[in-house]
């Protein structure tokens, strides 16, 4: 931290905040992979201010703002909210405004974890469940306000197609080509666990749109698959808060992250650089801005595509998940460089997990507060797309042990799926439009045989 006298919110007993070795022991995979993008900024100059008030807001814009490699996107931020107030070309505030939720994401991570400092490893834990995809979730809240509910199935089917073919198998990949020589061993019980629930949120998928083919007529199955949908989304929230109880108190253990102990550039011991109401201060204005860019995001997604000449199932497939969790990414693939695939393996099964079992299940909820009539129809393409993606991995990480092949075939399917949807042109309108165009001629099919 430097030589300088630390501030009296950074002290415990008169000595600095540092990870404990409880907290360290409960430090989730997320957290530890976005510390790989930090880096430490000198206070030399911060700690000459003499005002105290003054000193502590510089010192927090600092550690805040200019503490990660991502600052340079920063700048998007502000630049997506002039361009909207200004009436810049729509695909401009589109892209802009997925650069600018890139480093918030990261940062919103970091700052759960400054939290954890003060609160222990289990309501940090506890915060980074509920925080560690809340871009995919306000998006969502966003596109379900704007009745834009294909947007929020594609974009959430994304991040969980992203994370388990794009993330763990670009990790694979390179950890594999990085320690060719080396034998790459991770716990596969950790990976079990995450299976399990991934193909219980399969099942909970694929019932509503099978059960559309087992009537006469589609619009008979309507209200049915709507009503398994909102059941099934129950018992996923359930199926979630026990994984979260198995995660943090009763198999702890499983999903430890241990990195001796060493969590600077440096290999000092990382300690906190925030304080308590600082870090919960700034993560009320992080979401804040996450909301903004999100909006942005929703209203302009089709002026891009139109724009562009792609479809909007693509840039919510493929863009949306790639640009808004590209710290995440680039952590677990650092962590796989290093030979560290319990890290890599966290991050991608856990927040394709999260995102299927948790996030979901939770828009059908919150869509039925509303009065949206959204149910876990994804059609007969995606569902097929996402129950190969649970699978391949599957098979993939069943013996326990890695090398650059599986992580080649997994970055393979995932290029051919969005090759799928790159090429694919579904009128957009409204989502009743969407399932008659997949459902109609399978139906007709069956019904003539």
């Amino acid at each position: 931290m430097g030589s300088h006298q630390q501030e009296p919110w950074l002290l415990e007993n008169g000595k600095p905040r540092v990870l404990t070795k409880e907290t360290r022991h409960g430090r989730s995979a997320h957290r530890m992979s976005s510390t790989s993008l930090r880096k430490k900024s000198s206070r030399t100059l911060v700690s000459k201010v003499p005002c105290a008030t003054l000193r502590n807001f510089l010192s927090n814009l600092q550690e805040v703002i200019l503490g990660t490699k991502l600052s340079i996107l920063i700048p998007a931020i502000p630049a997506a909210i002039v361009a909207e107030c200004f009436g810049f070309g729509r695909p401009w505030i589109f892209i802009l405004s997925l650069l600018g939720l890139t480093p918030l994401a990261e940062r919103v991570s970091f700052i759960t974890e400054q939290v954890a400092f003060y609160t222990g490893p289990t309501v940090g834990g506890l915060l980074n469940a509920t925080c560690g995809n809340v871009t995919e979730l306000i998006i969502a809240v966003f596109a379900l306000s704007s009745n834009k509910i294909a947007v929020v199935k594609y974009s959430l089917l994304g991040s969980i197609l992203s994370n388990l073919l794009l993330v763990l198998g670009t990790s694979l990949l390179c950890g594999g080509i990085a320690n060719v020589g080396v034998e790459q061993k991770y716990d596969r019980r950790q990976a079990d666990v995450n299976s399990l629930m991934l193909l219980l949120g399969l099942l909970c998928y694929l019932l509503p749109m099978l059960f559309k083919y087992s009537g006469a007529s589609a619009a008979l199955t309507v209200d049915p698959s709507l009503h398994l949908s909102r059941a099934s989304s129950i018992v996923m929230l359930i199926a979630y808060v026990v994984y979260i109880v198995f995660q943090l108190w009763t198999h702890r253990e499983l999903f430890e992250e241990e990195d001796d102990g060493k969590d600077g550039e440096d290999g000092s011991e990382e300690q906190a650089v925030i304080g308590l109401w600082s870090g919960i201060a700034w993560l009320v204005g992080m979401t804040v801005f996450i909301a903004v860019l999100s909006e942005y995001v929703v209203d302009t997604i089709e002026d891009a595509s139109d724009s562009w000449g792609l479809s909007v199932s693509f840039l919510s497939i493929i863009l949306l998940p790639i640009v808004g969790n590209a710290a995440e990414h680039a952590g677990a693939i650092i962590f796989a460089f290093k030979n560290k695939l319990d890290i890599s393996l966290g991050v991608a099964l856990g927040s394709a997990t999260q995102i299927a079992m948790f996030v979901v299940p939770l828009c059908v909820i919150v869509a039925w507060i509303m009065g949206i009539n959204m149910d876990m129809n994804f059609n007969l393409l995606e569902t097929g797309s996402l129950a190969l993606a649970i699978i391949v991995t599957g098979f993939t990480l069943q013996d326990g042990t890695s090398h650059y092949m599986k992580g080649l075939v997994l970055l393979l399917c995932y290029i051919v799926i969005g090759a799928c949807f790159f090429v694919q042109r579904t009128p957009f309108n409204n989502q009743a439009d969407v399932t008659n165009i997949t459902l109609k001629p399978a139906t007709n099919a069956v019904l003539s045989a």
